[in-house]
């Protein structure tokens, strides 16, 4: 579900027997990968960025000759490098100054190679901000910044900040005339939606991440009377490797299912035995042909700039 790497995170904040996942870098970037290989997530996300994104984009900047971009958790950089692809499309004069926020180091090399990679991005200008979302708000507010945003997107990140309201709150303050946020979260009607109301209290460490789904922001910005326009990205993922006993690759996909590390084997036996009975229901996941398919889709709002 993820794009980028959380913050390091100290075994010392853990408040319940089970460890989170992101306190073992390898075997989160490991089971992210095979998240990414069994899931449709990048293709769903692919789609709506050529398909939908240019029409958002087309507004912005209101014939400015720079577009400011800001890219929160931006994780490896390819899809950031597909949004600025179709902003260029959309506005083929107009240079670009994008800030990537992205606290992993690693994540943070891959981006940069990729950016070597790609002469044709001399349009675009990159600063790199190796830091928390949280982190960045800090700077920016003790350097006194007045720049503002025309494009800051958020994908698949908000689980990883403390309070995913003030954060959003934060960045549509930097949002410029016509500016627009872009988020995507996993969608409150997916199986992970499901699996965090069932077992909230069991799974998510708010040390360290929100069981945040797009119902949840949603819900927030109504209260604040944003204006959004949302859509939903049909998703799904191969888990039936989860329910043989023992099989590595099905351990791994169950701990990136639940932000668990070693869940098999640290879990009791009835939130186990709870958990793998919810990812077979209805409401979680379908049968087809002998495959377990679990429901990840996704959900996108877009905001513009507060009026």
């Amino acid at each position: 579900m993820l794009s980028f790497s959380p913050p390091p995170v100290t075994l010392g904040t853990m408040a319940s027997p089970l460890k989170s996942l992101v306190i073992d870098d390898n075997r989160y970037q490991e089971a992210f990968h095979l998240f990414l290989e069994r899931s449709s997530e990048h293709q769903c996300m692919r789609d709506f960025i050529q398909k939908k994104l240019p029409d958002i984009l087309a507004s912005i900047g209101d014939g400015k000759s720079q577009l400011n971009v800001i890219g929160v958790g931006s994780g490896a950089g390819e899809i950031d490098l597909e949004m600025l692809s179709e902003l260029h499309q959309k506005h083929p004069k107009v240079m670009v100054d994008n800030e990537v926020v992205e606290p992993s180091s690693q994540q943070l090399h891959n981006y940069k190679v990729l950016v070597s990679q790609k002469p044709e991005l001399n349009y675009a200008k990159f600063t790199w901000n190796k830091m928390t979302a949280s982190e960045f708000e800090e700077q920016w507010k003790l350097k006194k910044m007045t720049k503002k945003a025309d494009f800051i997107h958020m994908i698949q990140m908000l689980y990883y900040v403390k309070d995913p309201g003030a954060t959003i709150s934060f960045f549509q303050s930097l949002l410029d005339k016509n500016g627009k946020i872009l988020i995507i979260l996993v969608s409150g009607a997916s199986g992970w939606g499901k699996l965090w109301r069932t077992y909230r209290t069991q799974l998510c460490n708010t040390e360290i991440s929100q069981c945040v789904t797009t119902g949840d922001i949603k819900s927030f910005l109504d209260s604040k009377g944003v204006n959004y326009q949302s859509y939903e990205l049909l998703s799904q993922m191969d888990i039936t490797e989860c329910f043989t006993e023992g099989d590595r690759k099905g351990e791994l996909l169950l701990d990136f299912l639940t932000e668990a590390l070693n869940f098999s084997k640290t879990a009791s036996p009835e939130l186990k035995a709870g958990v793998l009975k919810l990812l077979r229901h209805p409401d979680c996941s379908v049968e087809d042909k002998g495959r377990v398919i679990f429901n990840n889709n996704l959900g996108v709002i877009v905001i513009d700039q507060q009026t």
